[in-house]
């Protein structure tokens, strides 16, 4: 994915008017869009180049290729590039199914222009912060996690870690982005599986709150609703488990969740 200074938000929106008011708002933002308007255009502009795109808005309601086709698309192509959903439906697990999907936000139409490009902004921000240091000293790149005496606000704390944190047959490479089962890669971890793993695996015999996990992988606050990071939990289970038989996250009923000994 490109520096998302100088990349391009792609708009998949068959509907003009709201394709053109997106592009008019954000262009007044300072970014640079380009348009699509069905979601076979939309796929074969990203596989013309992937690389020239920093965030992709999609709506679901698409001719051609759907929206939710699509994503699991994108999502084969780059797993890192920031995808917003636009969506009519406003059921809590159509939402969740979108998240799970690999979508990193959602607005619910009829929205508000100004919520559009601060979640926008917000995107991009969380992408520049997941872009590895590149001056690498001793191997070590600044990661956001909870220190080690476990006190402090989990969301805003930052710590240097290694370039590479290991518990048992995981690894989990913060520079590649990618974790490893022993040498076999694991496929499919998305932005926030990949930081729930950061975040227990940094501290392997803590035993983490649901809602400081929430806070850590989303970077928002918050509001008391756990399914979302439970269905989490259980897709890297099941990402893990068609590699290894063993057990590596283990839940601690009452409380959240820590890594299994």
């Amino acid at each position: 994915m490109t520096d998302n200074k100088s990349g391009e938000i792609l708009i998949i929106e068959d509907d003009k008017d709201i394709n053109d008011l997106l592009a008019t708002a954000l262009s007044k933002a300072g970014y640079r869009t380009r348009q699509a308007w069905s979601g076979t255009e939309g796929e074969l502009l990203l596989r013309l180049d992937m690389e020239a795109y920093a965030l992709v808005l999609l709506d679901l309601m698409l001719p051609g290729l759907s929206g939710e086709e699509l994503l699991a698309r994108i999502r084969q192509m780059d797993a890192s590039l920031p995808v917003i959903i636009l969506t009519a439906k406003d059921e809590l697990d159509e939402k969740i199914n979108l998240l799970v999907a690999g979508a990193d936000d959602y607005i619910t139409k009829q929205f508000e222009i100004k919520e559009v490009v601060a979640r926008v902004a917000v995107q991009l921000r969380h992408a520049v912060a997941d872009v590895p240091s590149k001056s690498g000293q001793a191997g070590e790149n600044q990661t956001k996690a909870e220190n080690d005496t476990g006190q402090g606000d989990t969301a805003n704390t930052y710590i240097a870690g290694p370039a590479k944190i290991e518990h048992r047959q995981l690894v989990l490479d913060r520079i590649s982005r990618q974790l490893y089962v022993a040498d076999d890669a694991v496929d499919g971890i998305t932005k926030q599986e990949f930081a729930i793993l950061e975040l227990l695996m940094a501290h392997p015999r803590q035993v983490f709150a649901k809602e400081d996990i929430f806070e850590y992988a989303w970077d928002e606050p918050y509001i008391g609703e756990t399914k979302t990071l439970d269905v989490h939990i259980s897709n890297i289970r099941k990402k893990i488990k068609k590699l290894t038989d063993d057990e590596y996250i283990e839940t601690v009923w009452g409380i959240g969740y820590k890594m299994k000994e």
